[in-house]
């Protein structure tokens, strides 16, 4: 069951996570789920996907 509550704003994740998937393309959690997801938006919109990401790091 997942509880439905207010929004109360947004918290960016902590900075060990920020730009997870381009700082670790070969952790397994990376390679199992994330990276099929991603190849699969690739397929689905290729005229909307972007090779560059679009990275939390460079903007701060």
């Amino acid at each position: 069951m997942t509880k439905l509550e207010t929004y109360n704003g947004f918290y960016p994740a902590e900075e060990e996570h920020q730009d997870f998937l381009t700082e670790h393309p070969t952790y397994p959690y990376i390679v199992i789920n994330d990276l099929p997801k991603v190849a699969a938006l690739k397929q689905l919109y290729p005229d909307r996907y972007q090779e560059k990401p679009v990275l939390v790091k460079a903007g701060m």
